[in-house]
């Protein structure tokens, strides 16, 4: 009776005061089947796919216009893979399918439910930042990320990133303009475009990052390709947009 809620209704907007986003290369044959059939993978050299986690401290999440002092406060933890979608009338569109979202707000995973398709349940998280050391942890979860915010100019990439360089390594250091949702059942897309004002991404140091999840299977693969984070963003969400899907 009420899906249409789901379906990213209205306008929001939010500040996240950073956004930490570890992202892993995998075989693309590996995320393949873990995306609907009406989108495809965003690839690099037409071999590797990716999936990144995301660590958001987020203030003052609310319906577009609303005074922040009645917005949500919350810390999410949120898997998602990059993917492309061509639209029935021929945009190609880059964007993000997300496959999980863990948070620290019991409100958060219940209003992420009523309101998203993102998958949003409550988790315990811990973060810490000292001077140069930020650090993220979750018991429940088993997340345990140690990374080093202040690098010089010639930090290298992982050991094992596919890229040749830190400039194209922040095409996937997301969040991108888009978020796809699949409703399998009726053949429909639900599009919601992100927008923000300002966009500078800081390559980190990872001294550790356990993330059990993208150990285990279909994940087993998945190599660290970067890290960045950003700070002291402001940023909107239109109203969701629900289309037939281009077959």
């Amino acid at each position: 009776m009420f899906d249409f809620l789901r379906n990213h209704p209205f306008a929001v907007e939010a500040f996240f005061e950073y956004s930490l986003v570890l992202t892993y290369a995998l075989p693309q044959q590996d995320l393949q089947p873990l995306i609907p059939e009406c989108l495809r993978l965003d690839t690099f050299q037409d071999r590797w796919a990716f999936v990144a986690l995301a660590l958001v401290q987020t203030k003052a999440l609310r319906p577009k216009g609303l005074p922040a002092f009645l917005g949500s406060d919350f810390f999410l933890m949120g898997y998602r893979i990059f993917v492309r979608y061509a639209t029935p009338t021929g945009r190609h569109l880059r964007g993000l399918y997300i496959l999980r979202s863990e948070t620290d707000s019991t409100r958060m995973a219940m209003l992420g439910s009523v309101f998203t398709h993102y998958g949003f349940t409550a988790t315990d998280i811990d973060q810490h930042e000292q001077e140069d050391r930020l650090q993220i942890r979750s018991q429940k979860s088993g997340v345990d990320i140690l990374v080093n915010t202040h690098v010089s100019t010639g930090l290298p990439l992982p050991a094992h990133s596919p890229f040749p360089s830190w400039q194209q390594a922040r095409r996937y250091a997301g969040p991108l303009p888009f978020t796809f949702s699949v409703d399998p059942h009726h053949r429909h897309v639900l599009i919601v475009e992100g927008l923000r004002e300002q966009w500078h991404p800081k390559p980190v140091e990872v001294i550790r990052a356990r993330v059990p999840l993208l150990q285990a299977a279909p994940f087993q693969h998945s190599q660290l390709a970067s890290a960045f984070i950003i700070r002291q963003l402001p940023y909107w969400w239109k109203p969701g947009q629900r289309q037939p899907w281009n077959p």
